[in-house]
């Protein structure tokens, strides 16, 4: 058995009930090493642990599944939300196996952002540039959203186009510099926010940064 498990933002407080049972009984936990640093608490001390990097997770993969055909119980654990921004990393496990996996959802951190700014996902989109490939049609369809006058929610691309070259390039588009920005960092474990316009979000942020950008024109409350 092999399955794919949303692990939440970061702190176990917010990894489901059935993530933790899952994980617990796994006799192969596989992943990021970030990622599995931070459920490491939780392994059978009989657990195989393989982490990985961007580079070898190819390889790293192919170990895991070469396991899993091998009958072993084993768990790939992704940050947040498998299918907020982990779909791409889902992909390469299973081109690894060969077969469609099973997933288990967790809190991404988009949805406690949202917790926390008080803005409705029916009148929010939700856009990551974290991924590899072209990213220039994602940056056009945030251009949009905040012309149809949506709030957005925007994890970035660590390290190439970050919450300041987000907003220079949304300026440059012609969007509003007035747009009232969030952006937090390390959510649900040392948090840290900024508030400012997009005109003044010029400063450094880490990797595990997530921004939103609040509509100019709030829709109506609905009923």
């Amino acid at each position: 058995m092999i399955i794919c498990v949303g692990i939440g933002p970061g702190s176990l407080e917010y990894l489901t009930q059935k993530g933790q049972e899952l994980i617990q009984k796994a006799e192969v936990v596989a992943g990021f090493t970030t990622v599995v640093d931070l459920v490491r608490p939780l392994f059978s001390q009989h657990a195989e642990v393989i982490t990985m990097g961007y580079k070898d997770q190819v390889a790293q993969l192919e170990k895991t599944a070469q396991l899993h055909h091998e009958g072993k119980v084993c768990v790939v654990v992704f940050m947040g939300d498998i299918h907020f921004s982990g779909f791409q990393f889902l992909e390469r496990v299973e081109r690894a196996c060969g077969h469609s996996v099973d997933t288990l959802p967790g809190i991404s951190s988009a949805q406690v952002l949202a917790s926390k700014a008080k803005v409705c996902f029916d009148e929010t989109t939700f856009l990551t540039f974290h991924r590899r490939g072209d990213i220039e049609p994602f940056k056009q369809h945030l251009v949009h959203a905040l012309q149809d006058h949506r709030n957005a929610i925007v994890i970035p691309l660590p390290w190439k186009f970050m919450p300041k070259d987000i907003s220079f390039f949304l300026i440059e588009q012609g969007i509003d510099p007035s747009h009232q920005v969030e952006v937090w960092e390390h959510l649900t474990q040392r948090e840290a926010s900024w508030q400012g316009t997009l005109a003044e979000c010029n400063r450094d942020f880490s990797d595990m940064s997530i921004m939103l950008i609040r509509t100019l024109h709030p829709m109506p409350s609905q009923l």
